[in-house]
């Protein structure tokens, strides 16, 4: 009897796809809604690519975003994997944790009563 080498089972490979959890989503969600209360927002696209999950934020349906929130998993390890990129396509904000990322959007609806 001869000895067989045993077959490893494949190996997952990395995801296809990029895409946000369910965490992250309840939290980019929650300021959404609060941003359409405001009258600031009014429709939102995603997009799940290979190497990047997009949340894109408009201020009327034909119109270019207005703010992207970024997923992009290759930058955990570096400056953070979670970015908003402003109308313009500067990086408002980067970091590790999402909300700390998203405060930079807050501070829109901070305004003075009159």
């Amino acid at each position: 009897m001869t000895a067989q080498t045993p077959t490893p089972f494949p190996q997952p490979g990395p995801p296809e796809t990029v895409a946000f959890d369910k965490h992250e989503l309840g939290t980019i969600l929650g300021l959404y809604g609060r941003m359409v209360a405001a009258g600031e927002w009014r429709d939102y696209g995603l997009s799940f690519l290979r190497e990047v999950a997009v949340f894109a934020v408009f201020r009327r349906t034909a119109e270019t975003p207005v703010y992207r929130i970024e997923k992009r998993p290759a930058l955990r390890n570096r400056q953070g994997m979670y970015a908003v990129i402003g109308m313009d396509g500067h990086i408002l904000k980067r970091g590790h944790d999402l909300s700390q990322v998203l405060r930079v959007l807050e501070r829109k609806l901070i305004r003075p009563v009159d």
